[in-house]
């Protein structure tokens, strides 16, 4: 008779009990659009439609852009048409003078991604409008990420200085 007991109770597993017509218990995966916005917003991204890529933008990067420097770092940014763009474009580039080799080049401009990456709300506060954004490494010293995040703070820093003195005259 035990032995009736023990192997009927062996056939009977969780997954049987459970009829398919119950709703699956995913209420916490489910967010209204505005939850995930929000979500979104938080994370410190660089997606592909926020990288610098046209020619033209470039150019008047160039020819008409404003200058901030904080050593070895510059930024050169010039404003926007808020109609055709909601957020701001960013480049890096690390200049064939100091780094002849293309692995020590693309090095430096991934440590500049990254840096960016992580400090992007610095640089949204500092330009309210979208703007083209150029990074520049300017030396051919070697920096580690964390010296390289602290100098991309002052450099956002010393931009939003700038942007606040010219928003007061």
């Amino acid at each position: 008779m035990s032995n009736a007991t023990t192997t009927s109770s062996r056939s009977q597993s969780p997954r049987k009990n459970k009829s398919k017509s119950e709703p699956l218990e995913l209420a916490f995966l489910v967010l209204p659009l505005y939850l995930w916005r929000r979500i979104r917003a938080m994370k410190y991204t660089y997606p592909k439609s926020e990288k610098l890529k046209s020619h033209q933008i470039i150019e008047s990067l160039f020819k008409e852009g404003k200058s901030v420097s904080k050593y070895p770092l510059r930024l050169v940014y010039v404003p926007l048409n808020s109609e055709q763009y909601s957020h701001s474009l960013v480049g890096v580039s690390v200049s064939k003078k100091f780094f002849k080799k293309a692995v020590d080049r693309n090095y430096y401009k991934r440590l500049l991604r990254e840096s960016y990456r992580l400090n992007q709300h610095l640089l949204k506060e500092a330009l309210n409008p979208p703007a083209a954004v150029m990074l520049f490494y300017q030396t051919s010293e070697n920096m580690t990420l964390e010296q390289m995040q602290h100098k991309m703070k002052l450099l956002f820093e010393k931009l939003k200085l700038q942007s606040a003195k010219k928003s007061a005259e």
